[in-house]
């Protein structure tokens, strides 16, 4: 008596190469969330902040952005204003929300003089609620 083997079908045969859809799908994700955020990254106005400690990012419900560059020339949401025009703008924002805050940004070789000035428009414009952005200073890595 012989005995033969029965044939077999041989099994599924690993397979060797890389599933790239995960990858694809991460590398899309972090595309469209770069290509969202650049440009929120970057002011059109060139302002170099002085550093102060306490600076940290507050949430303001209702706020007027006023930036001031080292020339003295004034921004609100980075269009350049004279100071009557810029009374104006403020007294139209007081008079739709009393509570409105002003962001001042102002350049470190401004001169006192003119952030006063400034400030002084806006509070004869009825805001008084006036918040100094700075930058924090950097820490040294350890």
């Amino acid at each position: 008596m012989s005995f033969g083997r029965l044939e077999r079908t041989p099994g599924a045969q690993p397979m060797s190469d890389i599933n790239m859809t995960p990858l694809i799908d991460v590398m899309l994700v972090l595309l469209v969330v770069f290509i969202i955020t650049a440009p929120l990254m970057v002011s059109a106005v060139k302002v170099d902040l002085p550093k102060a400690e306490s600076a940290k990012a507050v949430a303001a419900p209702k706020f007027v952005t006023l930036a001031v560059d080292k020339t003295g020339q004034v921004f609100v949401d980075d269009k350049p204003l004279t100071l009557e025009a810029l009374a104006q703008r403020l007294a139209a924002a007081a008079r739709q929300n009393p509570d409105t805050e002003v962001q001042l940004r102002a350049d470190t070789a401004v001169p006192y003089g003119r952030v006063v000035e400034v400030m002084g428009v806006a509070q004869k414009a009825g805001l008084n609620r006036i918040g100094f952005v700075a930058e924090a200073p950097a820490t040294p890595a350890r």
